[in-house]
C-alpha cells in the first residue's frame, strides 16, 4: 500500500480547481524556492492521514484559499478540499479496511483503492471539519484502528533529536520500540525480569538488609526510608496509616520503554548526529514486516544539521531502502548537494503555484537526457530548481561575464533570482527540457530560460566564393540568442 495521488482545492497555495498530484512509489523529493508549496503539501497529508507521533495539527482561517494576496478577506474560499489516493492495497492489508474500499481496474483486474478525504469550511473564524473514506457520498468516517493503519511517520523541519530521543513520558522513542516486535511479550519480557530483580537489590537497601536477610553494612537508605516514614505516620489518619518504599517503576513494559534513551556511546554528538541516529530509529517503525499498513515517511528539510557529505550519504541509502524495501518515502529540501544525486525522476520542482515531476511520462526529457543529467549534474547546476530565471551558457567565460553585466546595468541577477548554468558544451536541450512539459494541461513552468552561445564554428566550412553560404546562415541562426519559452 502507498500514498498514489494527493488532490488539494482552496488550500493555502492551491486554489481552484487546485492541485492533481501522482507521486512515485518508493522515493519522492520536493525541492523549490521558499514559500513555493513543498511544507503546504506536507501538511496537506498530514492532515489527511494524521501521524504515528500524533502531531497536533489544525486548519485555521488563514489556510483557506485566497485568490491573490491583495484580495479582501471575504474573498477567501469558505471550504477547503484534500484526497489522498492509496493504491496497491494487498489482500492483508484489505481485511483492515474493507468498510472504506472502493474498487477500480487496473491491467484488466480489479483492485483495491482507498479514498480519503479531509473536508473543512469556516463560518465566520470557527473551523469545521470530517476526515471520510469512501467516494463522494458513500464516504463513511474512519474509526481508529484503520487511522492507525495511514498513519505517516513524520518529522518536522529544525528537528530537535535529541530531545525526541530522551526519556519522559509518552517519548517518541518508546513509541518506537513499543510498536516493534521486540517488545510484543509484555508479561514476560526480559527487561520486566531484570527490573523485577533491580526492584528487589532497591528494596533491600532501603530496608538495610541483603537478600539473604543480613544487615547491610551501609544503613543510610534505612534511615533515610524510616525518616519518610514517620513524617508520613505523622500526617496520616491513625485508621489508615500511609507508608512509602522507593522502586525504579511500575513494572509495565511501557513504563520501562519510557525510562530509555538511545544515544552514542561515544563522546557527546552534535545535532547532525543526534539527526541521523533519529532517522535510524525511525526506520525501525517503517520497516516492520508484521506492520500490514501503510509505511510512509514525511521528511522536511532532510538536510538538517547535516553538511554535505553527510546528506548525500543519507540521501543515497534513503533513495536505495525506498527502491529496496516496501517503503515510501516523501521529503522537502533546499539543498543543491541533494537536488543532484538522486536520480531525476523522484524530483518534484515547485513553481508558479503548482508542483512538477520529472518523470519521463510527463517532462519532454528522452530517456538518453536522464542518463546524461544524472551524470553530469552537479550541485552547481541543480542551483536552477530554486530560480525565478535561468541563463545557460557554454563555458567560464559567459559565465563570469553576464553576472558582472547584470551589476553594471543595475539589474544583479542575486536580486531577480536568475541563475547562469555553466553547461560546459552545447547540450542545451538536455537541460532546457527539463522545463517544457507533455501536456500544458497540467500547467506551465512560469521560469523564463535563455540559451547564450558564441559563434566559435568553423567558417572555412560555410564560406563559398560569393560570400557567406546558406548553411553557414543556417548554422548561424541555430546558434544566435534563443528564449526557450512554453
Amino acid at each position: 500500500m502507498y500514498l498514489s495521488e494527493v488532490c488539494i482545492k482552496n488550500f493555502r497555495k492551491f486554489g481552484n480547481p487546485g492541485l492533481h498530484l501522482t507521486l512515485n512509489k518508493g522515493f519522492n523529493l520536493f525541492v523549490g524556492e521558499n514559500d513555493s508549496g513543498k511544507t503546504t503539501i506536507i501538511d496537506a497529508i498530514k492532515l489527511v492521514l494524521g501521524t504515528q507521533s500524533n502531531d497536533y495539527s489544525r486548519i485555521e482561517t488563514d489556510d483557506f484559499h485566497i485568490p491573490n494576496k491583495n484580495s479582501p478577506e471575504n474573498e477567501r474560499a469558505k471550504t477547503l478540499e484534500i484526497t489522498c489516493i492509496l493504491r496497491d492495497i494487498s489482500l492483508d492489508e484489505a481485511k483492515h479496511l474493507l468498510e472504506w474500499l472502493s474498487f477500480e481496474k487496473a491491467n484488466g483486474q480489479t483492485v483495491y483503492v482507498l479514498h480519503i478525504t479531509y473536508f473543512a469550511k469556516r463560518e465566520g473564524k470557527k473551523v469545521f471539519y470530517d476526515v471520510k473514506a469512501g467516494i463522494g457520498d458513500g464516504g463513511k468516517l474512519l474509526n481508529s484502528e484503520a487511522r492507525n493503519r495511514i498513519r505517516a511517520t513524520y518529522l518536522k523541519p529544525l528537528r530537535d533529536a535529541s530531545t525526541e530521543l530522551a526519556p519522559r513520558k509518552n517519548s517518541r522513542i518508546s513509541n518506537i520500540l513499543n510498536s516493534h516486535s521486540a517488545f510484543e511479550n509484555e508479561d514476560s519480557h526480559f527487561l520486566l525480569e531484570t527490573f523485577k530483580e533491580a526492584n528487589k537489590k532497591i528494596d533491600s537497601y532501603f530496608k538495610g538488609k541483603d537478600l539473604n536477610n543480613e544487615d547491610l553494612p551501609d544503613q543510610l537508605g534505612k534511615n533515610l526510608l524510616e525518616e519518610i516514614n514517620t513524617y508520613l505516620n505523622k500526617f496520616s489518619n491513625k485508621n489508615n496509616v500511609l507508608e512509602s518504599s522507593f522502586r525504579v517503576s511500575d513494572l509495565k513494559l511501557r513504563n520501562i520503554l519510557e525510562r530509555l534513551t538511545l544515544e552514542f556511546e561515544s563522546s557527546k554528538p552534535g545535532l547532525g548526529s543526534h539527526s541521523i541516529l533519529f532517522i535510524a530509529a525511525e526506520l525501525l517503525l517503517l520497516k516492520r514486516e508484521e506492520f500490514d499498513g501503510l509505511k510512509l515517511a514525511l521528511i522536511e528539510e532532510i538536510e538538517a544539521h547535516l553538511h554535505t557529505q553527510a546528506q548525500i550519504r543519507l540521501i543515497e541509502y534513503l533513495q536505495e531502502e525506498a527502491e529496496s524495501s516496501k517503503i515510501q518515502l516523501i521529503l522537502s529540501s533546499h539543498s543543491t548537494a541533494l537536488s543532484s544525486k538522486i536520480k531525476l525522476e523522484n524530483l518534484f520542482i515547485c513553481n508558479n503555484n503548482n508542483i512538477f515531476s520529472m518523470r519521463s511520462d510527463e517532462t519532454e526529457l528522452l530517456k538518453g537526457d536522464y542518463l546524461f543529467l544524472e551524470r553530469f549534474l552537479d550541485a552547481t547546476k541543480a542551483d536552477m530548481f530554486f530560480a525565478q530565471g535561468i541563463i545557460m551558457v557554454e563555458g567560464d567565460a559567459e559565465n563570469l561575464i553576464l553576472p558582472s553585466l547584470s551589476k553594471v546595468i543595475g539589474k544583479p541577477f542575486s536580486q531577480y533570482g536568475v541563475t547562469v548554468l555553466n553547461v560546459g558544451s552545447t547540450a542545451f536541450l538536455r537541460y532546457s527540457r527539463i522545463f517544457r512539459r507533455k501536456n500544458s494541461e497540467n500547467g506551465l513552468f512560469n521560469i523564463p530560460v535563455a540559451c547564450v552561445t558564441d559563434l566559435d564554428i568553423d567558417t572555412n566550412e560555410y564560406i563559398c566564393d560569393e560570400g557567406l553560404s546558406e548553411a553557414y546562415n543556417e548554422k548561424r541562426q541555430e546558434k544566435k540568442l534563443v528564449l526557450l519559452k512554453d
